[in-house]
């Protein structure tokens, strides 16, 4: 699982800021069922100027316990569609913020999320008497320097002119390697690919190297190769941005436009070597286990023994290779592409990862094309950004504060005791699955038993000693903050994995299973209403967030977790006949989500084999989740409240989670890029396929929001 660092091309931080307002995740090979938000920076707690006063934080609409009926639309029938039964209402109420390019109940428990972290940060800036070691001191003085948008202005472009005087100095292929080493560290990593750490996929008791593609400043592939007008249009809206960020940086026009179009050559180039998102998923194909020679197999324009060494990586390492023929194609380029060619792409992708944490004119310039992707009209205001820059650079730092705030001991224990409920049923779920042989039955329960729970946050907060941000400047900061990132990266290559590690920090809105530890995450940040509500009775608790906890365990034996033992290890443990009954169960469930269209793109559907993988976990998730609710609910009487049974509670609960309101263009660009579904085909590609529902809400036969009985998907 390659590890993530701080957000960096042109889309990448349009992306996770889509990806957060959508409720979307967005960590490599991680499983998620669906994303979490950072945090943004302060002034300087010594030199820099005092805070001035907050301005008044928008309205959040507080969390309330129990369902509120408002959200419902019950002009149409729950048989016909469910999702617009269960979340009309809402979607008709909230209509979507300008600076957003979704609005969701994601969006606003990140809402309220910002709002608490943000006085939590107001007040470590301005604490003058916080010991300048203590984590409270620099997360201050990183929030200081980046909402001092006045110390921003001032410092100008000078902080990037020590890279750019390293690109400017490359003279032979060499020196562009070391550079390439040395902007990987922060400056502008991924540039042309990624290194990181990873457990080692056929052995996940050590750690090792890990290169994959990258350096695309557009989401991915198919935005530089797709012929239609639409592509063509952005591909030179693209251009024209690169180029008018080249001209704010002192380049006069003309010589702006062609390093623009050098630019977009070279990065279409890099595009047409890169697997699709659909082959990134086949975890087969992505492990290739390499060493340091053995690396000159696939080209030898790169001495990866020097880039290592420049890196600061481990000379003795190992590595996996991603995607082996993406890296024989680069050696090409490197070969056939001119130096000068490939000193403008690492100029722009420098200034790329700059630009948000540049002045003003930078900062608007960027969000003039990215609102292209994203259908967002208005700038996120300053200290937004600056939570989630902060959270970025000192992630669990921050988490500390929010736990602090947000999270008790008590919720933590019942958080503890519903994934404990869950899990048990899964375990039942399995030991009688009808069409999976006693042999794979017997090792998937070992697997279960053996997946292990992180809950709320780590027991062993990270170490922030070696980062030492200062009131020097916002960008500086970020790449103090990125090195030492790096660092702490490179020091776990060659050692045991550490399986204590999170992979979130405690303020994110999201989960996960991870298939390299073959364990399951819930941060304290999505054991909040409206996923959990201590007051909330089991129905609204196991529909919003038991569903989520489903999601998560089922991921251990979706297509790709399956494909990993009880110890995280990449094993096949199926017989070839429970393979092959597996594989036709989810090609049904991957034929159901590709009939499902994209709102606002009447020209796009869903990619069945591209969201499987989640779409098998919800399904898996929200029916285990059920059996669950029934064993809690089993001698307690059916209790109308609301007017609705329990397990109808239990659906809109379900529903309402994912309930959203998305402009065209970032349903678009997650449907292209992200292994999630839109949120609402991730509630009609379950619903339709759960005979639990049409029992629940009395659907009659040929209902539009269940399948007939014979075409109905299962697995669990």
């Amino acid at each position: 699982m390659r590890s993530v660092r701080v957000s960096r091309s042109v889309v990448a931080l349009i992306v996770c800021a889509v990806l957060a307002a959508l409720g979307m995740p967005h960590a490599a090979s991680s499983q998620t069922a669906t994303p979490a938000p950072a945090l943004p920076a302060s002034p300087a707690a010594s030199a820099a100027p005092a805070l001035a006063p907050a301005a008044p934080a928008p309205a959040v609409e507080p969390a309330a316990a129990g369902f509120n009926l408002a959200n419902l639309d019950r002009s149409c029938p729950p048989c016909t569609d469910f999702y617009r039964f269960a979340t009309g209402g809402w979607q008709r109420t909230h209509p979507i913020p300008a600076a957003y390019s979704s609005y969701s109940p994601w969006t606003q428990l990140y809402e309220r999320n910002l709002a608490l972290l943000r006085s939590a940060l107001e007040a470590a800036a301005a604490d003058k008497d916080a010991a300048d070691s203590s984590n409270r001191h620099k997360l201050g003085v990183f929030y200081a320097s980046c909402v001092d948008e006045s110390a921003v202005e001032a410092a100008g472009t000078d902080p990037l002119y020590g890279d750019l005087d390293r690109v400017r100095a490359v003279d032979d292929l060499p020196s562009l390697i070391d550079e390439i080493a040395h902007v990987e560290q922060g400056a502008a990593p991924g540039t042309p690919f990624d290194f990181a750490s990873t457990p080692d996929p056929k052995d996940s008791t050590r750690t090792i190297g890990d290169l994959g593609q990258d350096g695309l400043s557009l989401p991915e592939r198919d935005y530089y190769l797709n012929p239609s007008p639409a592509s063509q249009k952005l591909r030179q809206a693209f251009t024209d941005h690169v180029a008018r960020s080249l001209q704010l940086l002192g380049d006069k026009p003309e010589v702006a436009a062609k390093e623009a179009a050098t630019v977009l050559s070279l990065e279409t180039e890099l595009a047409k070597a890169s697997f699709s998102n659909v082959e990134l998923r086949d975890v087969n194909k992505t492990t290739n286990h390499y060493t340091v020679d053995s690396l000159k197999t696939l080209g030898t324009h790169i001495d990866w023994a020097a880039f290592f060494a420049a890196a600061g990586a481990p000379q003795t390492v190992d590595i996996n290779v991603d995607e082996p023929s993406y890296f024989t194609a680069l050696d090409g380029m490197l070969a056939s592409v001119p130096l000068a060619d490939w000193k403008t792409y690492l100029r722009w992708r420098i200034l790329d990862t700059a630009e948000p944490r540049l002045p003003k004119r930078f900062v608007d310039e960027r969000f003039s094309f990215t609102k292209l992707l994203s259908g967002a009209q208005e700038q996120q205001p300053r200290w937004k950004r600056c939570v989630a820059a902060t959270g970025e650079a000192m992630d669990q730092a921050v988490g500390q504060l929010y736990v602090e705030k947000a999270f008790s001991p008590a919720a933590k224990a019942r958080a503890v005791t519903m994934v404990h409920n869950i899990k048990a049923t899964l375990r039942a779920d399995l030991a009688t699955l009808p069409w999976m042989s006693p042999s794979t039955r017997a090792y998937a329960i070992k697997k279960l038993d053996a997946m292990r729970e992180k809950i709320g946050y780590p027991d062993k907060w990270r170490d922030y000693s070696a980062l030492e941000p200062r009131d020097d400047s916002y960008l500086a900061n970020y790449y103090r903050a990125q090195k030492f990132a790096w660092e702490y990266d490179m020091a776990k290559i060659g050692k045991p994995t550490d399986r204590d590690e999170w992979g979130f920090p405690p303020q994110t809105i999201n989960a996960q299973y991870n298939p390299t530890t073959n364990d399951i995450t819930f941060p304290a940040a999505i054991l909040q209403p409206p996923f959990y509500n201590e007051h909330n009775d089991d129905a609204l608790n196991y529909g919003a967030i038991g569903a989520v906890i489903g999601h998560e365990m089922t991921h251990g034996f979706d297509d790709q977790g399956r494909l990993y033992d009880a110890l995280g290890n990449q094993k096949n443990w199926w017989t070839p006949a429970d393979v092959a009954r597996f594989n036709a169960r989810a090609k049904c469930i991957a034929k159901t989500y590709d009939l499902l269209p994209v709102p606002g793109n009447p020209d796009l559907d869903q990619v069945g084999d591209l969201v499987l993988g989640e779409a098998i976990a919800d399904l898996g998730g929200t029916t285990i989740s059920f059996k669950a609710f029934e064993r809690a609910q089993a001698g307690k009487p059916r209790t109308k409240i609301q007017g609705y049974t329990p397990e109808q509670r239990f659906f809109l609960a379900y529903a309402g989670i994912w309930a959203e309101n998305v402009r065209p263009q970032a349903a678009r660009l997650q449907a292209k890029t992200d292994v999630h579904a839109l949120g609402r085909n991730r509630v009609i590609g379950t619903i339709e396929n759960m005979p639990q529902f049409a029992k629940t809400w009395s659907c009659p036969a040929g209902s539009k929001a269940v399948h007939p009985a014979g075409k109905v998907c299962s697995i669990w």
